[in-house]
């Protein structure tokens, strides 16, 4: 063989490297919905393209002894060549030059460029590497008894099912790439971590509950459901710890008027679940019970508070405003670095919001400004922590509901001469 048929050789090798290469970038990342979509409009080359996307593990073998099979055949003639020319030192020239020039023109611009059309080249290249997963059957068997082999000596779990961090990841990538909107990506990360969320974590606290009291006056609930606009309020008798029902609007007003039944004529008998029950669990429940209100109780059996069908799709879809919502901002910016907070704001919020680590036993707002202070807070009490000047803006003596915060950013140390 003459030095032009070598050379002639080497670049159809390459060209071949090339084409491996970027095949295998193009099957790795493409986007199977938006191949499937192509394919339904009657795309062979698409319909193709999926089929061996379903015989992964086979066309990446073919994809492999392929390349190999060139890069090989490129690094021998390349030797044989540059030896031919260069006498001694050709084994060396020879392995610096074809490295460069596989891993130029062989390996990185063309996986670059399937990158940015993965579905665009796995058509392209389809039928080709169709015949070669035929032609390389034997070899591609081999290798995949071989793998099987190496799997169960090694003991790997080829079941491994994808976790809940990797599928935030994903979303999370997806999302910066454009092709889901931060409205989406929301809604998507809500529906993974759905069932790690408990019962105590969206529930509606004892102090924040409308209730009635079984002897109520009808005109006071009347009034209460006017001024509350809940269609639902729980009915308990002598203290709020003993729920014993639940009435519903349109039970307690009948033919335009308040109904004639008593209270306990017309309340439902209410659900009672422990705080630590799975919503996606409390969402079965009441589906199965047909109910909209569940009570949350306490270990000693007291009322811890209550939970809605509502709250739980807020906690899918986001916060849910009807006509009689007093729509709150939960954080009003006053200033550079100066806040006003309403403690209904989640702690772990407030924590990401000043990158705050903070070991602390409250589940609330609240109860983390009462943990520093040690009391139940005073309109105008400060404290400093992590970083923060906390002032009470507003208290009722029971509880903190709005805080003034001001952050005062730590600054790097100054290296020492």
């Amino acid at each position: 063989m003459n030095h032009i048929s070598m050379i002639v050789a080497m670049m159809i090798c390459i060209i071949l490297s090339a084409y491996f290469s970027a095949t295998e970038t193009a099957f790795s990342s493409l986007n199977r919905t938006r191949l499937r979509t192509i394919a339904e409009k009657g795309n062979r080359r698409a319909v193709l393209s999926l089929h061996l996307c379903d015989k992964y593990d086979k066309l990446l073998s073919t994809i492999l002894i392929g390349n190999n099979i060139v890069n090989i055949l490129v690094a021998s003639l390349g030797t044989v060549l540059f030896v031919e020319l260069y006498g001694n030192k050709g084994a060396t020239i020879s392995t610096v030059v074809v490295t460069i020039v596989v891993l130029i023109f062989g390996e990185i611009c063309p996986k670059s460029l399937a990158k940015e059309n993965p579905e665009k080249f796995s058509m392209f290249s389809a039928p080709l590497i169709n015949l070669l997963m035929i032609v390389f059957t034997p070899l591609t068997l081999l290798f995949t008894g071989l793998k099987k082999l190496l799997a169960k000596l090694l003991k790997t779990d080829s079941n491994r099912k994808v976790t809940q961090e990797e599928l935030l990841m994903f979303v999370d990538e997806v999302e910066q790439g454009g092709s889901i909107n931060e409205n989406e990506g929301s809604l998507l990360r809500s529906a993974i971590e759905f069932n790690d969320v408990q019962v105590e974590d969206i529930l509606t606290h004892r102090v924040d509950i409308e209730a009635v009291d079984v002897d109520e006056s009808k005109d006071e609930i009347a009034k209460i459901f006017t001024e509350s606009g809940h269609s639902r309020l729980p009915v308990y008798e002598e203290t709020i710890d003993d729920i014993i029902g639940i009435i519903h609007h349109k039970d307690f007003y009948t033919d335009g008027g308040i109904t004639e039944h008593s209270v306990r004529e017309i309340m439902t008998k209410p659900i009672f679940i422990p705080p630590t029950l799975k919503i996606s669990n409390l969402l079965k429940l009441l589906q199965k019970e047909k109910t909209y209100m569940a009570v949350v109780t306490d270990e000693y059996g007291g009322t811890l508070g209550i939970v809605t069908m509502e709250d739980i799709l807020e906690e899918l879809v986001g916060e849910i405003w009807d006509e009689h919502d007093e729509i709150v901002e939960n954080v009003r910016k006053l200033g550079e670095n100066n806040y006003d907070i309403n403690c209904a704001m989640d702690l772990d919020e407030f924590f990401d919001m000043f990158d705050i680590t903070d070991e602390t036993d409250s589940s609330t707002l609240n109860g983390w400004v009462m943990e520093h202070l040690g009391r139940i807070p005073d309109v105008g009490d400060k404290f400093n922590a992590h970083g923060l000047e906390i002032t009470i803006k507003a208290a009722d003596g029971r509880r903190v509901n709005e805080i003034n915060v001001v952050h005062t950013p730590v600054k790097p140390e100054k290296g020492t001469k």
